[in-house]
């Protein structure tokens, strides 16, 4: 029978760290947690905190709290309004939209996005949630000389976008509710709708049909319309959408463009997940 080591617990620790393999050390290095936090909370659908990631992680709560902390004081994580816990800050859903626009998925996620414009004879975007709003990835713009122009990296806001709607439907009623009440619900033209009751009516909808309409709530003369493109684990990771002046398209007539949507969405997809960004 082996003796029983004499080396103090402190002692082994640190051997067993020297003399593990360069990838192991590298999990446990203060980047490597970090990384290991920014990663739970981008998987999470909710906010989350330091005592709910420490089962998975398996890094002490005090630890995770500290990084958690740091990782806020630099923009990567922020505080969920009216909440002690943790979302993704400003500074990680950027790069994540950069990652997006500069990934080398991008040509054929490009490609499909042009094959949908010239079957629908409108321009089409690719869209993601970053923050409290809706940035535009990709676009590819129709030929028309009657147009209107939100280039790539625009925001446009939630409440009252065809995108925006898609993505309220989808979160948990928490984060919906808290997104609502901390951002301005601007009237930005007549058929703007700014009350939380009657969001929540359409955005019921929205979540049941997956399909949302912004019939010139957001611009006046604009007709929009988005369905959701879902990652590997079934989240809505981003949307396809469209946009036509309502002179020459009616919110009816774009409700006619919902199935190729959804197949260049559904494609769209597929890329996200065989690139392992979805």
């Amino acid at each position: 029978m082996k003796p029983p080591s004499t080396t103090p617990p402190r002692a082994r620790a640190a051997a067993a760290r020297a003399t593990a393999p360069a990838e192991q050390d590298g999990a446990h290095s203060a980047a490597g947690r970090a990384l290991a936090v920014l990663q739970s909370v981008s998987a999470s659908d909710g906010a989350v905190s330091a005592v709910e990631l420490f089962p998975d992680l398996g890094i002490p709560k005090p630890t995770i709290h500290r990084l958690m902390l740091l990782l806020e004081s630099l923009g990567f994580l922020e505080r969920e309004p009216g909440s002690k816990r943790f979302i993704a800050g400003r500074e990680l859903t950027r790069m994540a939209v950069d990652t997006l626009i500069n990934s080398p998925q991008r040509a054929i996620r490009h490609s499909i996005l042009q094959a949908l414009v010239d079957e629908v004879q409108e321009t089409c975007n690719v869209t993601m949630l970053a923050g409290s709003e809706i940035v535009y990835v990709d676009r590819v713009e129709a030929h028309w000389p009657l147009r209107y122009h939100l280039q790539s990296g625009s925001r446009v806001p939630m409440h009252c976008s065809a995108s925006g709607r898609l993505f309220l439907s989808f979160m948990p009623a928490r984060k919906r509710r808290a997104i609502l009440a901390a951002v301005p619900l601007k009237r930005f033209t007549a058929r703007t709708v700014t009350d939380p009751v009657q969001i929540e009516a359409t955005l019921k909808q929205v979540r049941a049909t997956q399909i949302s309409l912004d019939n010139e709530e957001f611009m006046d003369g604009l007709i929009g319309l988005a369905v959701p493109v879902f990652d590997r684990r079934g989240r809505i990771c981003a949307t396809v959408s469209m946009h036509a002046p309502s002179l020459r398209c009616t919110p009816e007539h774009a409700l006619s463009f919902v199935p190729p949507l959804k197949r260049a969405a559904q494609a769209i997809g597929k890329t996200l997940a065989a690139s392992g960004e979805g």
